[in-house]
């Protein structure tokens, strides 16, 4: 799958990255996690103080994939209004949902310190501003639901984002304690981690085949191997696709521009994490290096030739919408990119387990939000894998029952 192309900044923040062997043996394990991107990443991390022999696959180089191209903006909130999925699920359901995303933020920023790089989390506040007039009552619900579930949310009229920031925009909710990382640095650490607590990582091996068993899995590799494991998580990111169609799942393309570093953040206060209610959206970030991040404008297209295609405009129509917003703030662009951007449909990331896949795990972390949403699976796996049952996991099945279904 052709996921991505253009210029990538991440991998620039870490020079000499470690590298890891191929696969030179068949071998066995309790797990083996198929992917070296974030979510197989953050897999590994949960299983590296078990008792169980894990072992992790990646097809080229860790963090090669989707990670490098994450803009990795640390959010509970994402694409699809909690007002929405509320209707879509029900209330407890979705107050549970928001409790296990806060929990995945703060388990990010806990594995953030305990790893051995500075991947650059920081706490950020967001602004998620309305983009029309007719998204302000949108808002006023949504701002209204986050404070019955005591999230921390402040609800900004036009006075108020007027007298913080340099555009005028009718209405927001201010979400406090969100963040942003480095993704690409936070994912090297991770299997850093992973590795010194016994799990076994290999790069340049790629899964070939597959036969299941009664008590497993063979994965065959192109390094002419087996692996027989007991339990296999797949972390192929968008390309789980290819490996179970999972019909939730949808494509479009999305457009990402790194600028140059920049001065002066005077107007930006408190380098807030901005993004709208338009569709498509705009958003911006900001990174330790005193870059921008500027991302959004996806499209509907999931052709990598039209995609690619529209690269030069989209990063112009970015640094304009920049622009917009901060007048005073020049940018020039030192990155850019268009990527596959997947999401599902009703609104929520999916664990696939299937009939015809015994003793797997498909995690699908997709989504605004897909390094939170990783972070929350991956705990929800392990713990079912090591507890016999995770008591969350019917919550994000393929199969997760509708309000009206129920």
């Amino acid at each position: 799958m052709n996921i991505q192309s253009g210029t990538y900044y991440w991998p620039t923040t870490l020079t000499n990255a470690p590298t890891y062997s191929k696969l030179n043996d068949d071998i066995a394990c309790d797990v083996l996690i198929i992917g070296g991107g974030s979510s197989g990443a953050q897999c590994a991390y949960y299983l590296a103080e078990t008792d169980l022999n894990v072992v992790l696959i990646e097809k080229n180089t860790i963090g090669s994939g989707s990670t490098s191209a994450n803009t990795a903006l640390i959010q509970y909130a994402g694409e699809k209004m909690f007002i929405n999925l509320q209707n879509t699920f029900g209330e407890s359901y979705i107050s549970k949902h928001l409790a296990l995303c806060r929990q995945a933020i703060d388990d990010i920023e806990s594995a953030a310190v305990q790893i051995d790089r500075d991947c650059s989390f920081t706490r950020r506040d967001s602004l998620y501003f309305a983009s029309y007039h007719e998204d302000v009552e949108k808002l006023k619900k949504e701002y209204q639901l986050l404070k019955n579930a005591k999230f921390p949310v402040e609800f900004l009229t036009r006075e108020d984002i007027e007298s913080l920031y340099p555009f005028s925009k009718e209405a927001a909710i201010y979400f406090k304690d969100d963040a942003e990382i480095n993704p690409f640095i936070f994912t090297h650490g991770l299997i850093e981690f992973a590795t010194k607590h016994n799990v076994h990582v290999y790069e340049q091996t790629k899964m070939t085949g597959h036969v299941y068993h009664e008590d497993g899995v063979t994965i065959y590799t192109d390094t002419k191997h087996k692996i027989q494991a007991k339990k296999v998580i797949y972390c192929a990111g968008y390309e789980n696709v290819e490996l179970k169609n999972e019909k939730q799942a949808s494509f479009v393309s999305t457009y990402t521009v790194t600028t140059e570093p920049i001065n002066d953040f005077s107007t930006w206060p408190n380098r807030t994490l901005i993004w709208e209610t338009a569709r498509p959206y705009l958003y911006i970030r900001t990174t330790a290096d005193n870059r921008v991040i500027i991302g959004g404008l996806d499209d509907n297209t999931i052709y990598p030739e039209d995609r690619d295609s529209k690269l030069i405009h989209k990063k112009d129509k970015l640094i304009q919408g920049f622009n917009k917003l901060f007048p005073s703030i020049p940018v020039k662009p030192a990155y850019y990119l268009t990527a596959h951007y997947g999401g599902m449909r009703d609104g929520l990331p999916i664990i696939g387990q299937y009939g015809e896949a015994p003793h797997s795990y498909f995690l699908y972390g997709y989504g605004d939000n897909g390094t939170v949403y990783s972070q929350l699976l991956a705990r929800i796996i392990v713990e079912d894998i090591i507890s016999g049952q995770s008591p969350v996991l019917p919550y994000y099945l393929q199969n997760r029952p509708k309000k009206n279904e129920a």
